[in-house]
């Protein structure tokens, strides 16, 4: 979700302004006085008050856009965040993507079918409205705009709309929501580069005209940036596929007697360990007990502290658990639902097989790509509890979850 200053919100959702948003105000405004103060009957005053009056316009088509897309979203069962304008035009955060291929589509395709809607009411306006009037201008332009606008959004790569439609295509036909969203991403970088190529052939051609160059070559870039994002997402969510619980747990946790005293608990095992202490296990003539939680044993009397472990203790059954054999995301999800930060792993017998955290899911992870991640980074993880910026874990694993549970 991308920070910005919230100014406001429309259907109960915050809609968001980023910095760079004004910039491109202040451009598309200044830009279109320039072309009007050149045409007969708008002295510089007019001018200025119609350019930013088609600047705003414009965002407004951008707005009622992402609000297409939000509402269809919204009536799925999805939550939306926020909308939020910035350089580029508009975005939607919500929490998870649709669940079936059709939901998908019709959440894409909505953003599109507002901008062609607008294009045909602004367009039969134009028609109705007194020609040469800054009115019958802003009509005629803005309904250019929405046409552009949904053609443009319709061209088949990520992140534009449709990426999406085409993700959903290849979803229905593949049965694979990794596979829609490789092809998507792979046709979102193809289209970046093409358009980068473009920009630096126009630029050469035309150097007088390196402004409109310079802008294909931004838009082309940040297609080609966020298609990369899109093909990362994707290996994540195919490396977390294939990964279970055992996968990924530690043998981080200690078993300590069951009829030792909180006192001798205390004092012999919690004082003993680091920031982040292991899990604890009370057992007795070999059997588990039950997990011991070390907030417990504070919320107790010290004068209270000669009652044994085995008193307090949850029975593993009643413990928030994971099967060796379990999904990975079935772990990433339930640390998410129960606000937990490990996870107690349990052998078919019903046994302590060990524990995991999201420090250990981010290593089992980066393990399956083949990719570094330093001890020091999944120290910071355990202890703070928090997945690093831009690793979405738990919205991929609800999203294989659900396409798992049909």
């Amino acid at each position: 979700m991308r920070a910005g200053w919230r100014v406001g919100s429309i259907f109960g959702i915050p809609l968001l302004v980023d910095s760079s948003w004004f910039l491109i105000l202040g451009l598309f405004t200044y830009s279109n006085s320039l072309m009007l103060q050149q045409s007969p009957g708008y002295p510089a005053g007019v001018a200025w008050i119609t350019g930013l009056g088609l600047a705003l316009a414009l965002f407004g088509s951008v707005l009622l856009h992402e609000l297409g897309h939000s509402l269809t979203a919204r009536s799925q069962g999805i939550g939306v965040n926020s909308i939020t304008l910035f350089l580029f035009g508009g975005i939607a955060s919500i929490d998870r993507e649709s669940k079936t291929p059709g939901q998908m589509f019709q959440v894409a395709i909505a953003g599109p079918a507002v901008s062609f809607a607008l294009f045909l009411l602004l367009a039969g306006a134009a028609q109705v409205l007194p020609t040469d009037t800054p009115l019958h201008l802003i009509a005629t332009r803005l309904s250019a705009i929405n046409l552009v606008l949904a053609l443009f959004n319709l061209i088949p790569g990520l992140p534009l709309d449709g990426g999406q439609v085409l993700k959903a295509a290849v979803w229905k036909l593949t049965g694979s929501r990794i596979q829609g969203m490789r092809w998507a991403a792979r046709s979102g970088q193809a289209l970046g580069w093409f358009g980068i190529a473009l920009a630096v052939m126009a630029y050469i051609q035309s150097p007088a005209g390196s402004i409109n160059a310079i802008w294909l070559g931004l838009i082309a870039w940040f297609i080609l940036s966020n298609a990369r994002a899109y093909s990362r997402v994707s290996d994540v969510q195919e490396a977390v596929g294939k990964l279970t619980a055992a996968d990924a747990m530690t043998h981080e946790f200690r078993v300590v007697d069951a009829d030792l005293s909180l006192e001798r608990f205390i004092s012999d095992y919690v004082q003993q360990e680091e920031a982040y202490p292991p899990a604890f296990y009370a057992a007795s003539e070999g059997r588990y007990r039950g997990q011991v939680l070390v907030e417990d044993v504070q919320q107790i009397e010290r004068s209270q502290w000669n009652q044994t472990l085995q008193e307090i203790a949850h029975p593993l059954t009643e413990i928030p658990s994971v099967a060796e054999a379990s999904p990975l995301s079935d772990a990433i999800s339930k640390l998410e639902t129960e606000t937990l930060k490990r996870i107690t792993v349990l052998s078919p017998a019903g046994a302590v097989a060990g524990v995991l955290d999201r420090g250990d899911i981010v290593r089992a992870v980066a393990k399956q790509l083949n990719v570094p991640v330093p001890d020091a980074l999944i120290t910071r993880i355990k202890e703070e509890g928090v997945y690093p910026p831009g690793l979405p874990l738990p919205a991929i694993a609800t999203s294989l979850n659900e396409d798992r549970n049909g």
